[in-house]
């Protein structure tokens, strides 16, 4: 069992294209539910019915697992089971009949317009000599194209130089499941490219540079990694000033609801997003609706309870 297990990470890579968080995660989580069997000594799938998995999800329940935790493994065990009737090891999902548990569903967080301006601001984009920083003008590159464009953090620093058409406006992105779309970001992003490019990104090259060009790169002349990038933030948020969690991730969930607080059509965001679905580019809607609530509440006059001393019928005339 624990070899179709391996089979199946081999098929995630090589079919589905999965990043290597997410094989990660599913070898880490379906390896517990063997283990589980393990246990109880079920040594074959045809031992393993809705009832086994049951039992699994309740020992789940009972050492106090988050319910998106547990609603993220059944999640893993349908997709693994699929995998096992497709290859003919069983005949039936066994996890299909599975009821998943509900999730509250959580709001993406996000920066004011102001916020964001206050983080652009921080990259020193020149050293006390007055020259160009080459690592001020890559930072600051690297937070105007999360912002502008809405990318991953792991579609940015897959990014090549080839892929940028400045003339245009746009880059060619690579995203989930090797799929590419097309990307646009405005002027202040292509303006801070134009000079990390010019400036920054001659500085990081060594002699024997990656043939594939990385877009950025780190002080060793390598592909700059995610990692990088995640211990990069902190470090300008505090020298922001800002108290906000701010992930690259807050930055494309930023990208979104501002998009659509200016008015952008939701199919458009989730093309630029990169969404499957439209269900999943929905839920900005819902940060949206809940902004202008706020808005409305703060801004207009009437909107608060009212007076104290006023009678209703006074306020309905």
């Amino acid at each position: 069992m624990y070899d179709h297990l391996e089979r199946y990470v081999t098929h995630l890579k090589a079919e589905k294209n999965a990043s290597a968080y997410t094989i990660r995660n599913y070898r880490a989580e379906i390896e517990e539910f063997l283990d589980f069997l393990a246990q109880d000594d079920i040594q074959d799938w045809a031992q393993v019915d809705r009832y086994v998995v049951r039992g699994y999800l309740g020992r789940l329940h009972a050492q106090d697992y988050a319910r998106s935790s547990i609603a993220r493994r059944v999640s893993e065990l349908r997709s693994f089971g699929r995998y096992l009737v497709r290859e003919k090891i069983l005949e039936a999902n066994p996890f299909r009949a599975i009821s998943s548990p509900k999730v509250p569903q959580r709001l993406p967080k996000y920066l004011e317009v102001d916020e964001v301006q206050r983080l652009l601001d921080v990259p020193e984009t020149r050293d006390s000599d007055g020259k160009p920083s080459p690592q001020g003008l890559r930072d600051r590159a690297i937070l105007e194209l999360l912002y502008a464009s809405g990318l991953r953090v792991s579609e940015l620093t897959s990014l090549n130089v080839g892929d940028l058409d400045r003339e245009r406006g746009q880059i060619i992105v690579t995203g989930k499941g090797d799929k590419e779309r097309l990307v646009l970001i405005g002027e202040p992003a292509q303006h801070a490219l134009s000079r990390y490019l010019a400036d920054g990104r001659p500085q990081f090259v060594k002699k024997q540079a990656p043939a594939s060009r990385p877009l950025f790169l780190n002080r060793l002349g390598s592909r700059l990694s995610d990692r990088s990038i995640q211990m990069i933030l902190p470090i300008l948020l505090f020298r922001s000033g800002l108290t906000k969690k701010v992930t690259p991730h807050t930055l494309r969930h930023t990208f979104a609801t501002h998009m659509l607080d200016g008015g952008a059509d939701l199919r458009v965001v989730q093309e630029l997003l990169g969404h499957a679905q439209l269900s999943t580019t929905q839920v900005y809607t819902h940060v949206s609706q809940n902004r202008a609530r706020e808005v409305y509440l703060g801004a207009h006059p009437r909107a608060g309870a009212p007076d104290e001393g006023r009678s209703e019928e006074e306020d309905n005339k």
